[in-house]
């Protein structure tokens, strides 16, 4: 985090964080009618891979990518992976307002399991936010309703695997030194390695037809692209500042997917996503003062 706080400039790059997002559900969609998920994602990562390489190559880092505390970037890739899988099969069941709007229960979700895996405290604050989430899911997914689907289940398992992901992340970050550009090469390289051996799993790999190519790109350069400016805005402004930006991305989402793909606007799905942003925002602001009074001189 930079020591000075950029408002502007960090909503600047969210945009880009918003539209890249974005981009990357439409061209999953378009991508769902003749690949499967596993091919998605190796194609995309085989992208990802021939982005990092020219980056790494072009500023002399290929050094940086020796293999360190690789069972951490297995297991992040691992959760990472899975999460993605379930997120593209999710985005061809259910409304992508709804998809985006169980998605952002994950910082919820690696709030709890930094308390049982990294034993960190849990706070009242964590517990009232992981309690308004719950609550906030089942606005959203309404279980009870009968409305329970494969795609809300998947939407749901979806944010575990990125929570897991996170965790690994946190842990690689604290304990291996080893720097994002690393990180980014060991993802797309793990995750083009399983998503080769899960497509050939059933000895039948779809090629990306030439109309496929574009939107294949679209995936890799818009993913890569997003979490870039997203990492960006976080260090020029407090995450209580970016995170109300991000959140921006459900009624983008929920106006393209009536737009292009006749999806109906609930007005749940906003309740639960607002309930559920507002136990995220919750927690910032208290992680926020956590590190302040940490800071103050003694």
């Amino acid at each position: 985090m930079s020591q000075e706080s950029h408002p502007l400039k960090a909503a600047l790059w969210m945009s880009g964080a918003l539209a890249g997002f974005s981009a990357m559900a439409v061209a999953g969609r378009k991508l769902a009618g003749h690949l499967d998920t596993f091919e998605i994602l190796g194609y995309r990562s085989l992208v990802g891979l021939v982005i990092v390489l020219t980056i790494a190559v072009a500023q002399r880092r290929l050094k940086e990518f020796r293999p360190k505390a690789m069972g951490l970037h297995i297991g992040r890739n691992l959760g990472h992976f899975a999460g993605q899988n379930l997120w593209l099969y999710a985005l061809t069941l259910i409304p992508m307002a709804q998809l985006f709007a169980l998605e952002f229960s994950y910082p919820i979700l690696v709030g709890l399991g930094a308390t049982i895996f990294l034993g960190e405290k849990m706070t009242p604050t964590r517990a009232l936010t992981s309690a308004m989430g719950f609550v906030g899911i089942l606005i959203v997914a309404r279980p009870f309703g009968g409305a329970l689907s494969i795609g809300l289940i998947a939407a749901m398992l979806c944010a575990l695997g990125f929570a897991a992901s996170a965790l690994f992340t946190k842990r690689l970050t604290l304990t291996a030194h080893v720097t994002v550009l690393s990180i980014m090469f060991w993802m797309v390289t793990l995750q083009l390695i399983f998503g080769l051996v899960c497509a050939l799993a059933d000895a039948d790999v779809a090629l990306p037809r030439l109309q496929d190519v574009p939107w294949v790109m679209v995936v890799a350069v818009a993913g890569l692209g997003a979490h870039f400016c997203l990492t960006t805005a976080l260090s020029l402004a407090p995450a209580s500042i970016v995170t109300p930006i991000d959140f921006l991305r459900l009624p983008i989402i929920a106006v393209i997917g009536m737009a292009f793909y006749n999806e109906s606007i609930d007005i749940w799905v906003f309740i639960g996503a607002a309930i559920i942003f507002s136990a995220n925002y919750i927690n910032i602001l208290s992680e926020n003062r956590r590190m302040s009074r940490l800071s103050r001189p003694a």
